[in-house]
């Protein structure tokens, strides 16, 4: 059954992994940007990954150095290992679990979250990551959705979260690390969109400098949500908003409705 998705997700603008702005203590994915988005009014998008003791964290990359200059998979660590290493520029805060962060949000506004796919770069696949965003969303009653650019993952949310709002992150893919590992076929697929039925989507969030591919427009006309993915400046938001029902944003501050 397709879950539609939750109407707050198409009114306040949604923060790229949350508020952030490094130079006010804010990381991406952390605690504090959270907080100032909740603050704000704005929705918030997070990313997920797993830790090695099968807790869903929030952060972004597979490696650690960018965001906390440690070397290594963030799935080497434990979820308790995880808490402890500091984001950079963070005030000292660690990577957070995703049940903190829903703590954190209580509710009060859209929570988007994405689930970075673990079937590429030696991850452990289909299933593990999904369960664990699954066990921290068990009760939760806020509006909140999931997505992900592997349609498997959003399938299996589908078979073990069916009360979940869910959607499919998508693009042009013609950006050549996006397509590296993935077979030409694959590729095709992906950018056809053509496993959005399969998968009990209910929206999509696109590329923004895609968001004119005639397939977005008629899922748009089939009444299917279309978000879209990073706006930065009001002149992109403008042109985003001719095609999307709402945006993804950073390093500015996106009106909110009136």
């Amino acid at each position: 059954m397709i879950q539609p998705l939750p109407g707050a997700f198409l009114g306040a603008p949604i923060a790229h992994r949350a508020l952030h702005d490094r130079l006010k203590g804010r990381p991406e994915n952390s605690r504090a940007a959270i907080r100032a988005a909740v603050a704000a009014g704005y929705g918030i998008e997070i990313d997920l990954q797993v830790s090695a003791d099968g807790q869903a964290l929030v952060f972004h990359d597979a490696d650690l150095t960018r965001l906390t200059g440690r070397c290594g998979p963030v799935r080497g660590l434990s979820a308790r290992q995880a808490g402890a290493v500091a984001l950079l520029d963070g005030d000292g805060e660690g990577i957070p679990t995703l049940g903190e962060v829903l703590g954190i949000v209580a509710g009060r506004v859209a929570l988007l979250i994405e689930i970075k796919d673990q079937a590429r770069a030696g991850g452990p696949g289909i299933g593990p990551l999904e369960s664990a965003a699954a066990r921290a969303l068990d009760g939760y009653g806020g509006p909140v959705a999931v997505m992900s650019f592997n349609p498997d993952s959003v399938a299996e949310m589908a078979r073990i979260a069916p009360g979940t709002a869910r959607g499919l992150v998508t693009g042009s893919w013609d950006d050549p690390e996006d397509r590296a590992g993935l077979e030409p076929a694959t590729v095709a697929r992906l950018r056809a969109i053509a496993d959005f039925d399969r998968t009990g989507a209910g929206f999509i969030s696109h590329e923004a400098a895609d968001l004119g591919r005639p397939r977005v427009g008629e899922l748009r006309a089939r009444g299917v949500p279309v978000l879209c993915w990073t706006i930065r400046s009001p002149r992109q938001e403008r042109a985003a908003r001719r095609h999307a029902d709402n945006i993804t944003f950073e390093n500015y501050l996106a009106a909110l409705p009136a």
